[in-house]
């Protein structure tokens, strides 16, 4: 039986999580100020500390109490939360096309060389990858 997928982060959850890949593990006032810092306005250490319990009990994070102060990390990992928060988002905006969400993204906005050729790379990488991992579609042409 798989466990089911955490559940989808809050922005503030989303932004605490992002504290704790960036940094690694750290207590709450260290979170708290990594989260002062990027807002450029105080926030309050109740607050931060309230968010963490809430995500601890939906498995977000996880907390380690044998110190006095007690050190949080995080219990998902970077690359499948922002791959759920994407595709929730592209069903939900684009009906589930990436072509959609990509011709939006580009054409919406400059984009430099450098992206396009870290883009062009990306499309060659997963037209080989696909091309070797699905040789059965050679023989049924």
């Amino acid at each position: 039986m798989s466990k089911a997928p955490p559940p989808k982060p809050t922005d503030a959850e989303l932004e605490i999580l992002n504290v704790l890949w960036q940094h690694g593990p750290a207590t709450v006032r260290a979170i708290n100020d990594h989260l002062s810092q990027r807002r450029q306005a105080e926030v309050g250490y109740t607050t931060t500390l309230k968010i963490l319990q809430l995500m601890l009990e939906k498995g977000l994070v996880r907390r380690d109490d044998a110190d006095r102060s007690h050190v949080y990390r995080a219990a998902v990992r970077e690359q499948e939360t922002q791959g759920l928060l994407l595709d929730k988002f592209v069903d939900a905006t684009f009906g589930g096309s990436a072509l959609k969400l990509v011709m939006q993204a580009l054409g919406s906005r400059q984009t430099s060389a450098d992206e396009l050729a870290q883009i062009r790379r990306l499309l060659n990488d997963i037209e080989i990858q696909n091309s070797t991992s699905n040789p059965d579609d050679d023989e049924r042409a």
